[in-house]
């Protein structure tokens, strides 16, 4: 009889699971991150019959379902609460994910108090800090309450003892990579362990109503299990992006089963943790310059929040060949066809110049409305002109070097004339049927031409 092979390769990016070394892996595609680790032991069976974790409910018609809303809970965060689709749902397991030093267990921790002053009692539990050092970051956060207990564990056997007896509000796990089961093998950290843990830790949730979050890592040098192996499992993925040492940081859900995953949370980074910023457009145009070339503001919307951005632009010439083309907040690749719309349809030889963009604050840009922006921008650095400083610009471009028409026209002119700006440009098309009435001087341009005409002069 043959003897049952008790190690697995899993994929570090993925999960993926495969029997033998493959050098690509079958799930994402990623190529070496394949690693071997101890196949957990009945851990299937543990999970809903040994534990006790069975709902005991039975099959029910689809039309019986009683779809009645379950009631949110706030976290005590606008912005956070904004990302979640209003507040937290009980029952529900989210993973908040983020380079270390970002902000994770500041933001937690203050989530946590605010919970347990107006929805009941909350558990902490720590895996890397001690209780001493916990109370330490509450104090200086001012994040304290009676209700919001406190616990250094790492045995997941342990925690849900105390979880069970509590029946808390909520739970905070952080982090997820220092939770172990003592039945598997593996250490704590491995792909087997984490997997294992977040889905006693989902039946835990979900059988009791409890609201559980996760807090994950994410390490460059890919030594833990990625926090992407959880993303199939939880209800909710936040990701935090900007790096540690900014001011600013960004919330974005990339996977949320209770509301939209197109909102975005703003914070700054202060001496008392992350602070929301409810006014994002007037703290992302502080600090503008004015009367220099490569600078146009534009209205993006990121959800149901429209956001006023400054695009900025540096075209030079190259000693390189070819020449370079670099930005951390808009895709290279729309930079590039823009360049070509530029040089063929307008006439500005840019093939030998190095181009730079930037979008103050570090918030991504992404959706198309931002094109007609970037294409003055680069104009205005390329010619060395200043673009009109108390004009919006917004609009799609194509590559005939036509301006196309985008959605929601009338809530980005309702900001811009908010923030106080005179003249807006925008695609030709959305004029017509524009019902919101504005002050705001109103130029509509179909192509590029047109634009860089309203634009440069």
């Amino acid at each position: 009889m043959a003897k049952r092979k008790t190690t697995a390769f899993f994929c570090q990016e993925c999960g993926f699971e495969t029997p033998k070394w493959v050098g690509r892996c079958g799930g994402c595609g990623s190529w070496n991150t394949m690693v071997e680790e101890p196949v957990a032991k009945s851990a299937t069976m543990r999970s809903g019959l040994d534990l006790g974790l069975s709902s005991g409910e039975e099959p029910l018609p689809i039309a019986e379902v009683d779809i009645a809303e379950v009631p949110r809970f706030s976290t005590g965060s606008s912005e956070l609460d904004r990302v979640l689709g209003q507040g937290l749902l009980p029952g529900s397991l989210t993973l908040i994910v983020g380079d270390p030093g970002i902000g994770k267990s500041s933001l937690t921790i203050k989530v946590c108090a605010n919970v347990a002053r107006i929805a009941g009692t909350v558990l902490y539990v720590t895996g890397e800090e001690s209780v001493k050092q916990i109370k330490m970051r509450a104090d200086r956060l001012g994040a304290i309450s009676d209700k919001l207990l406190v616990l250094s564990e790492t045995n997941l056997e342990v925690i849900e003892q105390h979880v069970l007896k509590l029946k808390p509000t909520l739970v905070v796990i952080d982090s997820i990579q220092t939770i172990f089961r003592p039945d598997i093998q593996s250490a704590p950290g491995s792909i087997s362990q984490v997997r294992e843990c977040a889905v006693q830790l989902l039946r835990l949730a979900k059988n009791h109503s409890i609201t559980t979050i996760l807090v994950g890592h994410v390490l460059k040098d890919g030594t833990l299990a990625g926090p992407r192996a959880l993303e199939h499992i939880v209800d909710t993925v936040l990701y935090f992006e900007g790096d540690s040492s900014a001011q600013f940081r960004v919330l974005r859900a990339v996977k949320n089963r209770f509301g939209s995953t197109n909102e975005i949370g703003l914070f700054e980074m202060r001496s008392a943790g992350l602070i929301d910023i409810p006014d994002a457009s007037r703290i992302f145009l502080a600090e503008r310059p004015e009367n220099v070339p490569g600078s146009v503001v534009s209205p993006t919307l990121e959800g149901t929040r429209p956001l006023l951005v400054e695009i900025q632009a540096l075209v030079s010439a190259s000693p390189f060949v070819p020449p370079r083309r670099t930005s951390d907040c808009v895709d290279i690749k729309r930079i590039q066809l823009l360049l070509a719309v530029l040089e063929k349809r307008v006439g500005l030889m840019l093939g030998t110049s190095d181009v730079y963009v930037k979008v103050a604050g570090g918030i991504k840009v992404d959706e198309p409305a931002a094109d007609l922006a970037l294409i003055i921008a680069l104009a205005s650095s390329y010619r060395n002109v200043n673009a009109l400083s108390t004009a919006v610009v917004f609009g799609e471009v194509g590559l005939a070097g036509e301006v196309r028409a985008v959605s929601q026209a009338e809530m980005r002119i309702r900001e811009a004339e908010r923030m106080g700006f005179k003249r807006i440009i925008l695609p030709r098309g959305n004029m017509r049927g524009l019902e919101v009435k504005t002050n705001l001087t109103v130029v509509g341009v179909e192509t590029v031409s047109d634009a860089l005409a309203a634009a440069l002069g």
